[in-house]
């Protein structure tokens, strides 16, 4: 009987992904969404038919506890969360509710239903914030800097207390900024390439940016999620960075993104003081150490490599 695998947050970038994969390796995957008047199921809409969805939400405790009842899974991918980090200075109760105390009643519910079950939580370099250490890893310390890097934090914490309290198998990948086709497009990543590929077949005349400088390390989502299975399945529970140990502008990834489609972009974008971030986060870089060795992984897709990917899946999107 094959392995049952439970994601939370299946609809988004990531959760795709995985999904992919796990049921490539004949895995039962079932995806937990919420049920909205208009559900957003673009990402997933090709495993039609070899993925199972079910109808729950991290706010509510009771109908994550049936849930674990009913799929009884073997690894838990808690991908769910308000992940937009400047949504999270306009809605911080909500962000701590989604992204901190949900994976805490899925961790309570983990304990008391199938205490054997192996749980991923989706940590993020946003953590670090403006940590002093550079490149960022597993002992570097975390600085938040803003409502979804806190909630994050204390979600990271929470999983550490479950294992050592509790004995569970449960763990935090820190992933750095991960990034494709699939991205949303309200972030920056997908924007510049939405952007790139409309102006240059005519269909906008600029985009508008706020500030340039910050420096991320960028991979690409589908590597990151073999990370994310490759965790649970080591014979002890740890937490693992995932990042290139590359990092680059803002402003590199515009460039890369406009070259791209043989456009200059200093011709097309206006910098907005409006979009600048209340709290910036300067600069992350990660430190792979511990995945590279333990794991064996390795990220297969570079930065320039990713731009394109992301450019050339809007120009398709545009002349579709």
């Amino acid at each position: 009987m094959p392995k049952t695998a439970l994601i939370t947050g299946i609809t988004g970038q990531d959760g795709s992904y995985l999904a992919e994969q796990l049921l490539d390796q004949g895995l039962r995957v079932v995806g937990m969404h919420r049920r909205l008047s208009a559900p957003n199921h673009w990402r997933i809409a090709h495993l039609a038919g070899r993925l199972e969805l079910r109808s729950a939400d991290l706010h509510d405790q009771g109908s994550i506890w049936d849930l674990l009842e009913e799929v009884r899974p073997d690894e838990i991918y808690n991908l769910a969360a308000q992940s937009f980090v400047p949504t999270s200075f306009s809605q911080p109760i909500l962000t701590a509710e989604a992204t901190g105390l949900g994976l805490v009643r899925l961790l309570e519910g983990v304990r008391r239903i199938c205490p054997k079950a192996r749980v991923y939580q989706a940590s993020s370099s946003e953590m670090f914030g403006n940590s002093p250490d550079c490149p960022q890893d597993e002992d570097s310390r975390f600085v938040p800097a803003s409502p979804y890097a806190c909630a994050k934090v204390y979600a990271h914490h929470m999983v550490n207390n479950y294992r050592e309290a509790y004995g569970l198998f449960a763990v935090s990948g820190i992933l750095f900024n991960h990034e494709s086709p699939r991205r949303g497009p309200e972030f920056l990543t997908r924007k510049v390439a939405m952007a790139a590929a409309r102006i240059k077949r005519g269909e906008q005349a600029y985009l508008q940016l706020g500030d340039l400088t910050p420096r991320r390390d960028w991979g690409f989502a589908g590597d990151y999620t073999q990370a994310m299975q490759a965790m649970l399945r080591t014979e002890q529970p740890q937490d693992f960075v995932v990042a290139t140990g590359q990092d680059h502008s803002v402003q590199d990834w515009v460039q890369a993104s406009f070259e791209a489609v043989d456009l200059d972009w200093r011709d097309y974008v206006r910098q907005d003081p409006a979009l600048l971030r209340k709290s910036e986060v300067r600069r992350l870089k990660g430190r792979a150490t511990r995945a590279r060795e333990v794991l064996g992984w390795q990220p297969q897709v570079d930065f320039q490599g990713l731009v394109e990917m992301m450019v050339h899946a809007e120009l398709q999107r545009v002349d579709a």
